[in-house]
C-alpha cells in the first residue's frame, strides 16, 4: 500500500510557484515533458525487442524451433496486453511520474534473468513477467501528453512523442546486432538492462504528472483552448465512468480491432525480420539489423507525418490517414517479400517504405482514441487499445512461427498483408469521426 500511495502523490516543484507562472515557465515543461517521455519511452525498447535480435542466436544455441521461440513472444504479448488494461486504469488514478519509472527499472532487472537458464519455461516465465512491466510505460506516457498538449494540436505532438518506438527500436536492433555479433546473444541482455536502469532515474528527475502538480493552470488555459476544458479533469475516473466513455464507446472498439490488425505486420516484421533478413535474403545479423533500423526511422517519419496531416489537412480525422497507409503498406509487404536475395539496397529501401506506412496507423490509433474517450480516461482507453494490439502481437509470435515453420516465409507475409487491409477497412469506419470535444459530444 506505501507504494501505491507513493505512485499517488503528486510532487510539487518547490522552484515553481503559482504566483511567478509565465508563459515561458510553461514553455519549459512542455519541452521538458515531451523530451523526457521520448527519452523514456525509447529506453523501454531496449529491454523489449532486445529478445527478437536474439532469437537467431538462441535458436541456434539451444536448438529451439521458430514455433518454440514464437511462444516467448506470445505469453509476453497477453501478459503485456492485460497489464496494459490493469496499468491504464491505475496510472489514470497515479502520479505518471513515478508509475513510468517504476516499470522501466523492473524490466531492465528482468533482462538480467534471460541469460540465467537455457529452460524455454524459463525464457517463457521471465519474459512474461517483463511483460507486465513493459505495460507500464504507454498509459502513464499518453496520461502526460494529453494534459500538457491541447486537443487542437494533439495529432502532431503525440507523433512527435511516438517517435520513441522508432527511437527505440532503432537504437536496440543496431546496438543488439554489434554486440551479438562480437559478444554474443547474452550481452543483448546485460547492456541495455544496465542502460535502462540509468533512464529509470532519468524519469525520476525529468518528469511531472500534470501542469497542477507544478501549480500551473490547465494546458487549455495557456493555449487559450478554454471552450474545450473538462471542469472535471483533475478528478479520478471511477468505473461507472470507464464504462460509458471506453468499453461502451463504439469508436474506442474500432480503434482497438484496427489496432489488432495493425500489430500483425507491425510486430511481426520487428520481431521475425532479423530472422527473415538472415534466412530468406541471406544477409549477416549485423546487415539485418541496420535494415531493420532503416524501417524504425522511417516509421519516425511516417508518424509524424501522418499526426501533421490528420491535425492540418483532415481537420483532426485519424481515419483517413490511417486507412490509406495501411492500404499502402499491403503493396510495400509484398515488394519485400518478392524481390529475391542479392539485392540489399531494394531490402533496405523496402524496409523504410513498411515502417512509414505501419507507423503512421500506429500513431494515429492512439491519437484517435485520445480523441473518442476523453482526458480523464485516456490510460484506460489506451489500455484497451492495447489489450487488442498484443493479441496482434500474440499473433505474430508463435502464430507466425509455426506458419513459416510449415508454410515458409510466403505464408507469413500473406497473413502481414491480409491483416492490413482489414485494418484499413476498421479505420474507414471512422472516416468522419473527429475528437469529442470537437464534436461538442
Amino acid at each position: 500500500m506505501t507504494a501505491v500511495r507513493a505512485l499517488k502523490s503528486d510532487v510539487e516543484d518547490p522552484a515553481i510557484e503559482a504566483s511567478t507562472y509565465n508563459r515561458s515557465t510553461y514553455r519549459y515543461w512542455r519541452f521538458r515533458i515531451m523530451y523526457a517521455t521520448i527519452i523514456g519511452y525509447a529506453a523501454y525498447y531496449l529491454v523489449r525487442q532486445n529478445f527478437s535480435m536474439a532469437i537467431p542466436s538462441m535458436g541456434e544455441e539451444f536448438g529451439y524451433s521458430k514455433t518454440q521461440l514464437g511462444w516467448v513472444i506470445t505469453i509476453f504479448s497477453i501478459i503485456y496486453g492485460a497489464g496494459k488494461f490493469f496499468n491504464g486504469y491505475l496510472s489514470d488514478r497515479s502520479n505518471a511520474r513515478y508509475f513510468m519509472a517504476f516499470g522501466l527499472f523492473g524490466s531492465a532487472l528482468v533482462s538480467f534473468t534471460m541469460c540465467l537458464s537455457s529452460s524455454l519455461g524459463f525464457l517463457i516465465m521471465f519474459w512474461a513477467l517483463n511483460g507486465w512491466f513493459q505495460s507500464m510505460g504507454w498509459p502513464p506516457s499518453a496520461r502526460m501528453i494529453t494534459h500538457w498538449f491541447s486537443p487542437k494540436e494533439l495529432g502532431t505532438k503525440w507523433s512527435i512523442w511516438a517517435s520513441s518506438h522508432m527511437i527505440g527500436g532503432a537504437a536496440i536492433v543496431a546496438i543488439a546486432g554489434w554486440l551479438i555479433e562480437n559478444y554474443g546473444w547474452r550481452s543483448a541482455f546485460y547492456v541495455p538492462g544496465v542502460l535502462a536502469i540509468i533512464f529509470s532515474l532519468f524519469l525520476l528527475d525529468r518528469l511531472r504528472d500534470t501542469p497542477k502538480a507544478l501549480g500551473l493552470p490547465t494546458v487549455e488555459t495557456y493555449k487559450g483552448d478554454t471552450q474545450f476544458l473538462d471542469p472535471r479533469e483533475d478528478e479520478r475516473i471511477t468505473m461507472s465512468e470507464v464504462w460509458g466513455m471506453v468499453l461502451r464507446n463504439r469508436y474506442v472498439w474500432y480503434m482497438a480491432l484496427a489496432n489488432m490488425c495493425l500489430y500483425i505486420p507491425r510486430m511481426g516484421i520487428f520481431n521475425w525480420a532479423p530472422t527473415f533478413l538472415k534466412e530468406y535474403k541471406s544477409v549477416t545479423l549485423m546487415v539485418a539489423g541496420w535494415q531493420v533500423a532503416g524501417f524504425e526511422l522511417a516509421g519516425l517519419v511516417g508518424g509524424i507525418f501522418a499526426g501533421w496531416m490528420s491535425d492540418r489537412i483532415f481537420l483532426g480525422r485519424r481515419g483517413p490517414v490511417a486507412a490509406i497507409y495501411l492500404f499502402l503498406l499491403t503493396f510495400t509487404l509484398a515488394l519485400l517479400w518478392l524481390v529475391p536475395a542479392g539485392y540489399p539496397i531494394v531490402d533496405a529501401i523496402s524496409c523504410m517504405l513498411a515502417g512509414f506506412l505501419v507507423y503512421g496507423p500506429q500513431v494515429l490509433a492512439g491519437v484517435a482514441v485520445a480523441d473518442f474517450a476523453s482526458k480523464r480516461a485516456v490510460g484506460v482507453a489506451t489500455g484497451v487499445i492495447g489489450v487488442l494490439g498484443s493479441i496482434g502481437t500474440a499473433v505474430s509470435g508463435v502464430g507466425i512461427g509455426y506458419i513459416v515453420d510449415h508454410y515458409g516465409w510466403s505464408g507469413g507475409f500473406m497473413l502481414f498483408m491480409v491483416a492490413s487491409l482489414v485494418g484499413a477497412f476498421f479505420f474507414v469506419l471512422t472516416w468522419n469521426r473527429r475528437s469529442r470535444m470537437f464534436e461538442g459530444s
